[in-house]
């Protein structure tokens, strides 16, 4: 099968077989930084943007992205290395494997909710897991990040 999509503002033709989901596709294409972690649609590692909100690329099918845009942690550098200083300074950066889609989904919550509380980000967060920490450094540097008390 074949569509047209865009990817990290560029257009790419995808060419993928019936059924496969969109962070197979991606990784064939060497958009590396699409992982998999738990093949059920709950460790948030395959995360990217669809269309500009966040979307699980694991249990996406390639097939329903004809036309879209599709954004990878590749485009959002700065975004990205602005967050992860603060990370850094709270001393919640780990061991990076979960880095990618838990950063995609950090900076989305950051454009979609203005001044949430504890609870709104942990919501937010739900289904971001990363095995190396107590996700305390995390929220620390999530809710400075986004001006938040």
């Amino acid at each position: 099968m074949q569509l047209e999509t865009t990817i990290n503002g560029r257009p790419v033709p995808l060419t993928f077989a019936a059924g496969e989901f969109l962070s197979e596709t991606l990784r064939r294409y060497g958009y590396l930084s699409v992982k998999e972690g738990c093949d059920t649609g709950s460790c948030g590692l395959c995360t990217v943007w669809l269309d500009g909100s966040p979307v699980l690329s694991c249990s996406t099918l390639t097939a329903r992205c004809g036309g879209k845009e599709i954004t990878t942690i590749e485009a959002l550098q700065t975004e990205a290395e602005e967050f992860g200083r603060f990370m850094v300074a709270e001393g919640a950066e780990q061991c990076g494997f979960c880095a990618p889609g838990f950063t995609l989904t950090v900076l989305a919550m950051k454009r979609e909710l203005v001044d949430p509380d504890e609870k709104e980000i942990s919501h937010y967060l739900a289904g971001n897991l990363c095995r190396c920490s107590g996700y305390q450094g995390q929220m620390r540097a999530i809710k400075k990040y986004m001006g938040v008390k």
